[in-house]
């Protein structure tokens, strides 16, 4: 099982995701109470190990903004609105990482990566199950929105989808992660890949 840890603003946050054996991490730079500046994003980066994958999570980027991310962090992948690929240019080496939404999913969607969550990003809403369900049939989806650790297990097999990623689930107040949370996040949600 996947799993991305997002929404990272601090040193410890970040190794324990490594430690508690994160995939992915994930940077905010939108509006947000998490949100960082791409030149600390990347000063939390400097040492991981390499095969963790680096997202920058951005939201309605204009070229000029995208341009200070790129430039500065260096994403592996780049998480935005899936209609957001338009209007980018990704560079070698990075990656797409679609957003689609409760209800705003088009049909043709049949292979690749992308993640799907509620209406509204880091408010800790649940996300449709029942369609992210039918989705996971036909695409690598990674579950979000209003994950944590009492309902992760449920989710992964209610959906069976090909990862999770949890923000405001395994925080004390926004914008502050709990490492404990974290680490029982991803306890529970590896788990959950073998029941």
């Amino acid at each position: 099982m996947f799993v991305k840890i997002c929404g990272l603003t601090s040193s410890d946050a970040v190794h324990t995701a490594v430690e508690a054996g994160a995939d992915a991490v994930g940077f905010v730079f939108a509006d947000s109470p998490r949100r960082v500046s791409p030149k600390k994003a990347e000063k939390l980066c400097s040492d991981l190990p390499n095969h963790l994958i680096r997202v920058a999570v951005m939201h309605h980027p204009s070229p000029d903004e995208w341009a200070a991310v790129r430039e500065e962090f260096a994403p592996d992948w780049l998480q935005t609105d899936a209609s957001d690929f338009q209007e980018l240019t990704l560079p070698i080496g990075c990656k797409a990482f679609p957003v689609y939404r409760n209800g705003l999913v088009p049909p043709p969607i049949t292979s690749g990566r992308i993640l799907f969550e509620g209406v509204k990003s880091g408010k800790g809403k649940l996300a449709d199950w029942s369609e992210a369900a039918t989705i996971a049939t036909r695409t690598r989806l990674v579950l979000a929105g209003g994950l944590n650790t009492d309902n992760v297990e449920e989710a992964i097999r209610t959906v069976e989808p090909w990862g999770v990623d949890v923000s405001t689930g395994v925080e004390r107040q926004p914008g502050e992660k709990d490492s404990r949370r974290i680490a029982s996040f991803i306890a529970h949600a590896k788990a959950a890949e073998t029941l």
